[in-house]
């Protein structure tokens, strides 16, 4: 089976050619601030961006012609973990649907959908006999099953939600299962994505029961992200006549966090700041991680102490200081286990190859 892989990201977008489980390409297209400076709307950069996919499998002497094309999943409307087959009701709410959280995974399956609409048309010119080519999603960000107690705030105008690292979350939970022979939907597990974002997750066999808000400010904050904040400090603030609502979204997720306290987001040069004696630097990462490691360690009540593993992935899981600090913190609640890097082109790859093969049913989208 031969899959094309697509993961757009705010300055990349990163794809991949599998052929089963084999990766015959990577890429990472970068874009600079100029090239997206005329797009007014990121779903605007759809055309852009999949041409350069198109025109990077040209300079590969890789033909248009795969069995499916998953892209990655947008933050459409809350929908239980799966694959998902693209649909015009993808489609429609992607593209008018997504105007409160207005990213770049929008893009993921916009562009697959095209390309895969490109290939049949393709094949039914030829009157060819080869199967279609099939465009999906898998576990986008908005994958929402959490219980009935986790969905209630204190206010009812606010209902908790979450938006969360639900892809490679989920990847990581099913590749420590099989290392122990075991299966994903017989274990509880606590598994803390350390991003730009940092989301924290009690799945209990198979469902991400708790999850927090990685994106609009709920939980720690992170290098990108501001967590939760005081509430009524935050609402006098944007009464306060100083900020636009567009800057005070991106006083939220973007330039918050350790980018609002240290001017970057890059963990590398943050964590060298420290080494050589910054004591400042040193405060911030140090409150960061005490933040996430209540979070992890609250989770442990939803699963009522039943942990079999903590999970911790994503960059910042590259780092043995943050991980050794998050061991100290949480090590008494159960085993933890790193898993470095976020491994998404892959998890999309598998998810596809499971369906092409008729190992897992593809979902529809309502």
């Amino acid at each position: 089976m031969k899959i094309l892989v697509i993961n757009p990201g705010s300055t990349s977008t990163k794809m991949a050619v599998y052929e089963d489980e084999k990766p015959v390409l990577l890429r990472n297209i970068t874009h600079t601030a100029e090239e997206l400076a005329p797009f007014d709307a990121i779903t605007e950069q759809q055309d852009f961006r999949r041409q350069l996919v198109i025109d990077e499998l040209q300079r590969s002497d890789i033909p248009l012609e795969f069995d499916a094309v998953i892209g990655r999943g947008g933050l459409v409307k809350p929908i239980a973990g799966g694959v998902y087959e693209i649909n015009q009701q993808m489609i429609e709410d992607t593209l008018h649907g997504c105007v409160m959280h207005n990213h770049a995974c929008n893009l993921g399956c916009l562009i697959a959908h095209e390309i895969a609409a490109t290939i049949n048309s393709k094949l039914s010119a030829l009157n060819s006999q080869l199967s279609r080519c099939r465009a999906f999603i898998a576990d986008p960000g908005v994958v929402d099953e959490l219980s009935p107690l986790a969905r209630i705030s204190g206010s009812p105008l606010m209902p908790r939600i979450c938006i969360w690292h639900a892809l490679n979350q989920r990847a990581i939970a099913r590749r420590f299962a099989r290392g122990i022979g075991r299966e994903y939907e017989d274990l509880n597990l606590i598994i803390c994505h350390l991003g730009g974002g940092i989301s924290v997750a009690a799945h209990e066999h198979g469902s991400a029961i708790d999850a927090n808000n990685a994106l609009d400010g709920e939980g720690p904050f992170s290098p990108e992200r501001a967590g939760s904040l005081p509430a009524a400090d935050l609402i006098r603030l944007c009464y306060s006549g100083k900020y636009t609502e567009n800057q005070l979204l991106k006083r939220i997720a973007g330039q918050a966090g350790l980018t609002a306290h240290l001017g970057t987001n890059n963990m590398r040069e943050i964590l060298q700041r420290i080494k050589n004696g910054d004591e400042h630097a040193q405060l911030l990462v140090d409150a960061m991680l005490y933040h996430t490691a209540k979070r992890i360690a609250s989770e442990s009540a939803v699963l009522c102490g039943q942990i079999d593993a903590i999970l911790l992935t994503g960059g910042m899981a590259h780092s043995d200081y943050i991980v050794s600090e998050l061991r100290r913190r949480i090590g008494f609640l159960a085993p933890v286990y790193i898993f470095p890097g976020e491994n998404e082109m892959e998890a999309l790859a598998l998810n596809a190859l499971a369906v092409l093969q008729g190992k897992r049913q593809a979902k529809i989208y309502e």
